[in-house]
Formats: C-alpha cells, sequence, structure tokens
C-alpha cells in the first residue's frame, strides 16, 4: 500500500551555502514542500525557503503555505503556553498533510539551522501517524562558533546548552553555556564571562561582537535593539565562557 513519505530537511543557519549535499537531494526528491508563513516581519526565512526549492528542487513540485497560528510568548504558564501552540501546530500539519500530500508521495518541511536542536518541528510531529525522515543541518551553534573561530567544547568542560528565560531565572550554571534566543539578554550581569554573539548568523545582516561581558554588554544591548526595531524580527545566539 503506497503511503506519504515525509522529510524534514535542515536547511542551515541563514547562507544557503550551508545546505548539505545531503539535503539538496532531498529537496530534488520532494513532491510537495509545506512552508509556515509567521507574517510579513519574518518573511526572510520564508524567501530563503523558496530559493532552495527554486535551486535544488525538481519540478513539478508544489509549495503549500499556511500561517502560523499566534503564541503567547508573554504568558506567565510558559510550558503551558508553548503546548497549547504546539497542539494547534500539529492540528495544522495534520490537515495540510492529509489534503495536500497525495500518498506515495514526499513531502517535506525545510527547517532553519538543525532539526535536531532547538527546533518544534520533530516534537509536533510526533503527534501525528505519520514516519518521517531527518536531514541534518549546519546548526547556529555551528555557524557561531566558526564564525568567532572558537570551539564549542574546552577540554575536560561540559557545556550547557539553554534558553535566555533559563538563564534568566537560574544564573550560570557552567563555565561554558551555549544560550539561544535570549530577548532579555541574561549575559548583562555575567561579569565574570567572556561572551561570543552572534545575530542573523549566515545572512547579509549578520551582526557578531565578542568580548568580555563587562565592555561588550551595552554594545550587544544597543545592536540587538537597532536590528530587531530595524528588521522587525531577530534570531540569535551566543556562548558564554569563564575563562580559567
Amino acid at each position: 500500500m503506497a503511503v506519504k513519505r515525509l522529510l524534514v530537511i535542515g536547511i542551515g543557519a541563514g547562507d544557503p551555502d550551508h545546505l548539505t549535499i545531503q539535503g539538496a537531494k532531498a529537496i530534488a526528491a520532494t513532491d510537495v514542500f509545506f512552508l509556515i508563513d509567521k507574517g510579513e516581519e519574518k518573511d526572510e526565512p520564508v524567501r530563503l525557503r523558496r530559493r532552495l526549492i527554486e535551486e535544488h528542487g525538481r519540478p513539478p513540485y508544489r509549495i503549500v503555505e499556511a500561517r502560523d497560528p499566534e503564541r503567547d510568548r508573554a504568558a506567565a504558564a510558559y510550558a503551558e503556553a508553548v503546548e497549547d501552540w504546539r497542539a494547534r501546530r500539529a492540528e495544522l500539519y495534520r490537515r495540510m498533510i492529509e489534503d495536500e500530500l497525495p500518498d506515495g508521495r514526499t513531502g517535506a518541511f525545510l527547517v532553519w539551522g538543525d532539526p535536531g536542536v532547538y527546533d518544534s518541528t520533530l516534537a509536533i510531529l510526533d503527534r501525528l501517524p505519520y514516519e518521517y525522515e531527518v536531514i541534518p543541518g549546519i546548526s547556529a551553534i555551528s555557524a557561531l562558533t566558526a564564525r568567532h573561530r572558537t570551539t564549542l567544547t574546552r577540554v575536560g568542560s561540559p557545556v550547557h546548552i539553554t534558553t535566555g528565560r533559563r538563564l534568566a531565572e537560574q544564573g550560570p550554571t557552567a563555565d561554558d553555556i551555549l544560550v539561544m534566543l535570549d530577548s532579555r539578554c541574561a549575559f548583562a550581569g555575567l561579569t565574570g564571562y567572556h561572551i561570543y554573539w552572534g545575530a542573523y548568523l549566515g545572512t547579509p545582516d549578520e551582526i557578531l561582537i565578542a568580548g568580555p561581558v563587562a565592555e561588550v554588554a551595552d554594545r550587544i544591548r544597543e545592536a540587538r535593539a537597532e536590528a530587531r526595531a530595524r528588521k522587525g524580527w531577530i534570531m540569535d545566539t551566543y556562548l558564554l565562557r569563564r575563562p580559567r
């Protein structure tokens, strides 16, 4: 019996050249691409996905777009708000797959960065009755350390990967901390650390700042606020490292 085939393809942190050969082959094998529109202020990620489809897709293929369900990012009950959003997105995915992907055909979701790092796509698809294959991509973590010419790990030291929300609530938990999407700039008071910060990694708007937190915190806050006001959105990450 013919079944629907689903691919989750990591497309890298923003540079079209981040796409791997495996990812390009997966795009070429796809019949239907599912794109989630997050609004005009975040249309750049959608444009990159369309560019990669145009460059590597093999016609005839179709692109199916849907608007992302609204998510309450300021909710006090953060975990519950995320759970509600994931449930609504899962229903959206289910309808798209059932209505737009014929049996025996291949559908794909193009995921920014690496699907296995700080992304909800796999957790959402796990709620649905479909098998899927994951194609890894270059994550923002890899792009950050490469652009700053440093390593994620040091000999004998663990790395704690966390969120800006958690860092603000718990404080530093290791000598090396990788932080994703910190709208609060929770690094500001950690004067004993060195920071490697990057925004819009791999894109023409990329911003890189590094140095002791005590010296560069204000620069990062100002650069982040200006960039977000200008573009309407921001994706950033940083590595905190306590000097030995």
